[in-house]
This record gives structure tokens, sequence and C-alpha cells, in this order.
């Protein structure tokens, strides 16, 4: 599976029994009216510190799709990655990296949906239903990929970078582009909550955070955040060379 992998028997918990109660499902549990948060307009700053789920969302990109993004920028593709979990245990089901050299629809979150069909269609075993999936992206998704998620039937997204860290951080920013002259919405301006899905930014989950866990879980994305500077720095230094990404 070019620029995927198929994680479904190498995840975490695989190793649960089949006949165990169903488990609990790792959704974020709101916080107080009350409580104080930075960016209380968004879904993420609304939720209570869910741990275990933050942990695993960021060992996820560390351990999953950050070799496979490291793999695609020397190829000329973009650093955008994307992973599936189950909601039920936190084990991967894939993980995938922007393939925009093969095909420019092959953005991190799209080729993460055509690796899993290609994946059930040779293996129905591993099929999983859409509703029982945390969808994981390194950067917030794109319109063409909120597209896919929501076409795809997912009801969430998690996601580290804003639109702005792309645009900003690393010198991509046709995400708030599109947003502008084809949707006229202002940066933030999209609905991160609605009848389809809810998105969640990660760091706002880490805000919300007891000091100590906080700083612990910050310490690890900011090494993301260099680790996806210095990746970038490899995309923009080959994005030239690169074949069949008009949008570069």
């Amino acid at each position: 599976m070019a620029g995927g992998q198929d994680l479904s028997n190498n995840g975490k918990h695989l190793d649960s029994p089949a006949t165990s109660p169903l488990p609990r499902r790792h959704v974020p549990k709101p916080l107080d009216a009350a409580s104080p948060a930075r960016g209380a307009g968004r879904p993420g700053a609304r939720a209570g510190c869910d741990a275990e789920l933050i942990d695993r969302l960021i060992e996820v990109i560390e351990r999953d799709i950050v070799p496979l993004t490291r793999e695609g920028v020397r190829q000329g593709n973009k650093i955008f990655g994307a992973a599936m979990l189950r909601k039920s245990d936190l084990s991967t089901i894939l993980a995938a990296t922007n393939r925009e050299t093969e095909n420019p629809l092959w953005h991190g979150e799209v080729n993460a949906i055509k690796t899993y069909y290609e994946m059930v269609n040779a293996d129905e075993s591993k099929r999983v239903d859409p509703k029982d999936v945390i969808f994981l992206a390194t950067h917030e998704p794109c319109p063409l990929c909120a597209s896919a998620i929501t076409w795809g039937g997912y009801d969430n997204f998690y996601y580290v970078f804003s639109h702005e860290d792309s645009r900003d951080a690393f010198q991509i920013g046709h995400d708030l582009k599109l947003l502008k002259e084809v949707f006229k919405h202002e940066p933030g301006g999209y609905a991160r909550e609605n009848a389809y899905w809810t998105a969640y930014n990660i760091v706002d989950l880490v805000d919300n955070c007891a000091e100590d866990t906080k700083a612990a879980f910050t310490k690890r994305l900011d090494a993301l955040r260099q680790t996806y500077a210095e990746m970038s720095e490899v995309y923009q230094a080959n994005k030239g060379e690169a074949k069949n990404i008009p949008l570069k």
C-alpha cells in the first residue's frame, strides 16, 4: 500500500478477548460550563482531559505516521498524514501519508480512506464501521479532506496543527485560501461541530489537562512541531521537482 500501512494486527490492545464487555468509547467529556478554556468556541476547548486518548493520538503520530511521512517528503510529497483508530480500544487500524506525487487528490486523509478500502476489499474481516472509528489527521483537514471524511461516514476527526500552522509554520497556505476564495469563510469560519462530525484540536484537549499532565503532553507536541518543521524543510527543498502537484 503506497503511502499507507495496514496496522490492524499491530495496534494497541489487540490481544483483548473477543468476548470482553462492550468497552467504553473514547469521546471527550464536556467541561463544566464555567470552566475557562482557550479558544472556547472550538469543540476541543469545551472537552475534558482524557489523558489516555491524548497519549494514544500523539503516539500514533510519533510512531506510525511520521515514519511514512519522512519517506514521502523525500519523494516530493507534502507533510500531511492521517490514521484511523478503533474507538473501543484505541488500536490502530491503519496509518497513511500524503501521496500527491501519484495523484494530486491523494492528500493524507484521502489516501488513508483509499488505503482502508483497499485493505477491506482484500480482507473483509478487517472492516470497521465508520461510526466506530477515530479519524486522526496531523493537520487540520482542507476542504477536500473534510469532504472525504464526511462522505466516508466518520463522525469525528482530531488534529494537531491548525490551518494557520500549515500556512505560517509550514508555508502551505492553500487550505485557508480555498476557504476564503471558494467558500467565503474567514479563517476558523467553518463549523467544527455540525450534523456530520465534530473536529477536535488536540492542543485544545491538552489545554484542559492538569498542569503536570499538560506539561508532559506539551513537551511531546513541541517535539512533533520540530519534527514537522524538519520534514517541511525537506518538502520545500524538493517540491520544485515534484510531478503531479499543481498546488505546491
